[in-house]
């Protein structure tokens, strides 16, 4: 029953961790119809972004407890100056061309944005650990656990939350809504196309800084942190579905879940079981779990 309770434990808190990151590349890619290999390096400079100013956020002595702020504020600045400039800098003049041209663009921009963190924070790790303890340890049926774990799961239930509040109850998500059925028709009726474009980057950009930003404190913020979390990002919005934002819950969940049932059971298969999984659903669903099948435009 206790090893149950761990393995459940622990894939919710790697899957809430999934979640915020895929959950802004599968709406970047339901709005714009690109699949933005530099969401990753998003992922990283909000990591970064949060390692600084944890760092100096201690030094001055401030608040302890004000440090989550201080995460939040990171990750808030880099989504609101790096997804603009991204957007209109570069894929608004790429949407609609062949899908090679985006994954090459986005490459391009995926390596310059790792040379520009290396320029900026040098190849040493960064260590934020300190928000990390704030929260001590919760007894969970007798098993110690960082508190700072049921933290992030929070935020990812907030934030999952308030998207889908956002996207389903208010104006301006009734039309990110119309623009993922059909760009061309939402152009027609009115809707200020660029605009929401533009919208909805920012807002991916700000989920993947997020999720970079309260990760931080958990590990060495070090160059190159950016692939390992595009890969398993991209395996999420596979398996749950292009362009679904309920079905990037879901694949959260789920490799959350097997990857820490091999964690804990067959170590030596834990990356093989995520693609295993991924591979599976493929075969049964193409598409994914909540994609649906969509007509390709000649």
């Amino acid at each position: 029953m206790e090893t149950a309770l761990i393995i459940l434990t622990d894939g919710l808190v790697y899957a809430s961790w999934l979640f915020l990151i895929s959950a802004g590349l599968t709406l970047i890619y339901g709005v714009l119809r690109i699949l933005n290999l530099a969401h990753g390096s998003l992922y990283a400079l909000g990591a970064y972004a949060a390692a600084s100013v944890v760092l100096v956020y201690f030094d001055r002595g401030l608040w302890p407890l004000g440090s989550y702020l201080a995460l939040l504020g990171a990750a808030l600045v880099v989504g609101a100056v790096a997804g603009p400039l991204i957007e209109r800098g570069l894929l608004r003049w790429i949407y609609g061309r062949d899908p090679v041209y985006q994954l090459l663009a986005t490459y391009a921009l995926f390596l310059i944005l790792e040379d520009l963190m290396k320029l900026v924070w040098g190849v040493n790790p960064y260590y934020a650990y300190k928000p990390y303890g704030l929260l001590g340890i919760v007894q969970l049926g007798g098993i110690p656990y960082p508190g700072y774990s049921f933290l992030l799961l929070g935020v990812a239930l907030l934030a999952g939350g308030s998207l889908y509040l956002f996207i389903h109850s208010t104006r301006i998500g009734r039309l990110v809504v119309a623009m993922i059925h059909d760009p061309e028709i939402s152009a027609a009726m009115g809707v200020n196309v660029p605009r929401v474009s533009l919208l909805t980057f920012t807002l991916g950009a700000v989920l993947a800084a997020l999720g970079g930003a309260f990760t931080a404190p958990m590990i060495s913020v070090v160059p190159g942190l950016s692939v390992e979390v595009i890969v398993l990002a991209f395996a999420v919005v596979v398996i749950g579905g292009l362009g679904s934002l309920e079905g990037s819950a879901a694949g959260a969940l789920l490799v959350g879940l097997v990857r820490s049932l091999m964690v804990h059971r067959i170590p030596a298969l834990e990356l093989f079981a995520i693609y295993l999984v991924m591979a599976m659903v493929l075969l049964l669903r193409p598409h994914g779990l909540f994609g649906m099948e969509e007509v390709r435009r000649v």
